[in-house]
């Protein structure tokens, strides 16, 4: 089956990103992938493999890595951003004169920019000029390990453009994977942004000893939360009650896989955030900074956001994670 986008771009070479330039190349497109290190763009290209970001998985065909930002840009119309949010406007400072015009641009990434506290795709309409129409967000329960092994999933595309929304579903439609359109923009990115914060806490409570009654109280009040921000920035309660809000949390909150989680147990068993650090990798958790940029996002809208409060004062300010769950039980009585 002939892709709708042709040859598609995958900037970053991580497990989303690899995960994504995968289910591209099996619905039937050529996909550049683009990546950092020339060790992962040989790996991928000589053994079809990328095992530091997906062991086990083999990719197909018809992806090709590069380190080259232009020979992954050139001639191509749909351009999927996979690098941390963080990272996202240095990138793209540097790709936006390599990048078509009228080219579709895709946010993979899940956060807010500290500093600016824009979302991500707010961050793309600055750096690259283009039209907002033109700028997609993919958001949804999406593991990446899951996804290349071809487990059953959905995620969501949110884009006004609803042409483009339709033709990244139809290149992102695999029989293990569901795209669903959306116009709401600003819901899908808040989910995705705010759900790493909440999967630090479960993970905390789950690190001192406390069972699953906690972690579906921490969920539950997670979203009602998240909703509140969302709600104050323009999004739709529905969208938060789908694949890209609800749907996202309790993937990334419950799951061993998630990096949040198991990043916030190290925490919750008494690790500093450096020892958790190299508990998973060398990595931080991408909560660990969210929760400083969502909060301050919340309070500029005057939200209350209690569990993002608490995950960065542990994370930020020194709040032993015993401290954060006394300070959180023992709030005021209200109805919910």
């Amino acid at each position: 089956m002939a892709s709708t986008v042709g040859t598609a771009a995958v900037m970053g070479a991580g497990a989303w990103g690899t995960a994504l330039a995968k289910v591209l190349a099996e619905a039937g497109s050529d996909v550049r992938l683009w990546a950092r290190r020339p060790e992962v763009a040989k790996e991928i290209n000589t053994d079809a493999t990328n095992r530091e970001y997906l062991a086990d998985v083999v990719l197909p065909a018809g992806v090709r890595a590069t380190t080259d930002a232009r020979e992954a840009l050139d001639g191509v119309t749909t351009v999927l951003l996979a690098v941390p949010s963080q990272k996202l406007r240095a990138n793209l400072e540097q790709w936006t004169p390599l990048i078509d015009p009228g080219a579709t641009l895709v946010s993979l990434a899940k956060g807010i920019e500290l500093g600016t506290l824009m979302r991500m795709s707010q961050v793309i309409a600055q750096v690259s000029g283009v039209d907002p129409a033109q700028i997609a967000v993919l958001s949804g329960p999406n593991l990446a390990s899951e996804i290349a092994q071809g487990q059953p999933a959905a995620t969501v595309i949110a884009c006004t453009d609803s042409g483009r929304a339709v033709a990244l579903q139809r290149a992102l439609s695999t029989g293990y994977f569901r795209p669903y359109t959306n116009s709401d923009v600003i819901g899908t990115e808040i989910g995705g942004a705010c759900k790493n914060v909440i999967a630090l806490a479960c993970g905390m409570a789950s690190g001192v000893g406390l069972g699953e009654n906690t972690a579906a109280a921490i969920i539950t009040r997670g979203l009602a939360e998240i909703m509140r921000l969302g709600i104050a920035l323009g999004a739709k309660g529905a969208t938060l009650a789908g694949l890209a809000g609800v749907g996202d949390l309790v993937a990334t909150c419950s799951s061993e896989q998630s990096r949040n989680r198991a990043f916030g147990r190290r925490l919750g068993q008494g690790a500093s955030l450096q020892a958790a650090q190299e508990a998973t990798s060398g990595h931080v958790a991408e909560g660990v900074t969210s929760c400083e940029s969502v909060l301050a996002l919340a309070s500029s809208y005057d939200v209350e956001m209690p569990l993002t409060d608490a995950v960065h004062r542990v994370c930020h300010r020194g709040l032993s994670v015993d401290e954060a769950v006394a300070l959180l039980l023992g709030r005021s009585t209200k109805p919910e």
